[in-house]
Order: structure tokens, then sequence, then C-alpha cells
């Protein structure tokens, strides 16, 4: 069963229109690699880990393309969610009783 991460076909795209083949390449590869992983892991800690490494990806594409608009938005909207969904993950503060 895959994980449903949208987000990774808009950046597909968005590595479709840019060009980057390799790219592409390591994106295809670490979905796999992560949806191997869903049974141990969990769904939703799978998609942290997916849209933590398209924030990263999209991170470099903002360097290599700093005009570029889309891969501003895009990461934009990525970071959004994965801090988002990093909050399950996240321990409560101990509050002093």
């Amino acid at each position: 069963m895959a994980v449903d991460v949208p987000e990774v076909g808009e950046v597909r795209k968005l590595l479709e229109d840019l060009d980057e083949k390799a790219l592409i390449a390591r994106l295809d590869s670490f979905v796999r690699l992560n949806e191997g992983l869903e049974s141990k892991r969990g769904e939703d800690f799978i998609r942290v880990s997916i849209l933590g490494f398209l924030e990263g990806l999209l991170v470099s594409l903002m360097k290599k393309y700093p005009g570029d608009s889309r891969i501003r938005e895009l990461y934009e909207s990525v970071s959004a969610k994965r801090r988002e969904l990093d909050e399950l993950f996240r321990k409560p503060a101990m509050q002093n009783l």
C-alpha cells in the first residue's frame, strides 16, 4: 500500500519542467525506500520523512534557480505541511505540577 503524499507529484512535475532528471531518479528512489518502511513506522511517519526530503530538495532548487517563484511557493507549502505533521511526533512539554 503506497503512502499518499500529493506534494511528491507536484515536486516531480516541477523537476520535469526544470529537466532535472537526476533529481527525479533520487526522488523516486527515496519514495520507494520509505514506502518499504511503512508497515514498521506508520503512514504519518513516512509522510513526514518524504515531506522533509522534498523540503530539502526544494531548498537546493531555490539556490540553483533563485528567481523561480514556483519553487518558493512549493517550498512554503511543503514546509508548512511537514511542520504540521511533525507536531504529531513531538513529545508534549512536561508541566510543572
